[in-house]
């Protein structure tokens, strides 16, 4: 049994992003999320983007934005930001 977080949606990678989202890769798998722009303002989400930069620089492998974490590690995180 599975459960959602709200403002995280789970893309196939040939599928279209809403207005006010933005596409990241997560996990040695590369699982796609797409998540809301909210989510930049957030000091927890800054220091992934920071290990982000850190570990690719600006050439990402996927063409998108790849965070270095687990996804276990990202939803911990992003799920304290529902409600933004």
């Amino acid at each position: 049994m599975g459960f959602r977080l709200p403002g995280i949606k789970r893309a196939s990678k040939g599928a279209e992003i809403p207005k006010g989202f933005f596409a990241v890769y997560v996990g040695d798998n590369k699982r796609r999320f797409v998540i809301p722009i909210s989510f930049l303002n957030q000091p927890t989400f800054q220091d992934l983007l920071s290990q982000s930069e850190e570990e690719f620089g600006y050439s990402h492998p996927t063409g998108g934005l790849t965070i270095p974490c687990t996804e276990d590690v990202f939803l911990n995180v992003t799920s304290s930001f529902n409600g933004l």
